[in-house]
């Protein structure tokens, strides 16, 4: 895995910014659906407006309303598929946001989806994501296909923007395979597994 620089130091995400159709309903769905609280809130003069949510350990989820924003166009600027659905993939295009994953406990997860169940939100059953190695390396690591890494589930909020509340359940093994290019080639010139 190639080694971060030490010039910079991140502490985290400090907050995503979405854009909504209809403030009013974000600030319902993230506050009393979610719980998220909201922690700031205001007028774009002449355009719009700007909101803050606490997602916790100091990561905020912002929204934007714009008077002049373009509708939602799924499978452009959002998941074109909620993750298993029996539509198609999640591609979304280029410079798009896909999905938010907030972090949750995976001693809690199950009682959250059920929660949110409750409260009338579609959400998928909760799935457990094995701790993947692919390319060349991944004949030196067949028990990463039998380890769950993470457990999540998702669900679509007023907007059809993709959420994922996720659990790490462990460590994942420190696996990085090479990158493509906008050809979908890596630099030893092979293409991306099942192509």
């Amino acid at each position: 895995m190639a080694e971060a620089s030490s010039e910079i130091k991140l502490n985290g995400l400090h907050h995503l910014a979405l854009v909504c159709r209809d403030m009013e309903r974000t600030v319902d769905f993230y506050t009393r659906v979610l719980g998220l609280k909201l922690k700031k809130g205001f007028d774009l003069p002449g355009y719009g407006q700007h909101f803050f949510f606490d997602m916790g350990n100091g990561s905020e989820l912002a929204f934007f309303w714009f008077n002049d924003a373009e509708p939602a166009q799924p499978g452009v600027a959002a998941v074109k598929n909620i993750v298993g659905s029996r539509q198609g993939n999640i591609s979304s295009a280029h410079g798009s946001m896909n999905h938010v994953a907030f972090s949750v406990s995976a001693d809690d997860i199950v009682a959250y989806r059920e929660k949110l169940i409750s409260k009338g939100v579609d959400c998928t059953p909760v799935v457990p994501h094995d701790d993947v190695v692919t390319g060349a390396e991944a004949a030196d690591h067949p028990e990463a296909q039998q380890k769950p890494w993470l457990q999540s589930f998702y669900f679509l909020d007023p907007d059809g923007i993709m959420l994922e509340f996720c659990a790490d359940l462990q460590p994942g093994l420190a696996h990085a395979d090479l990158p493509v290019n906008a050809e979908g080639l890596k630099a030893d010139g092979s293409k991306i597994s099942g192509l």
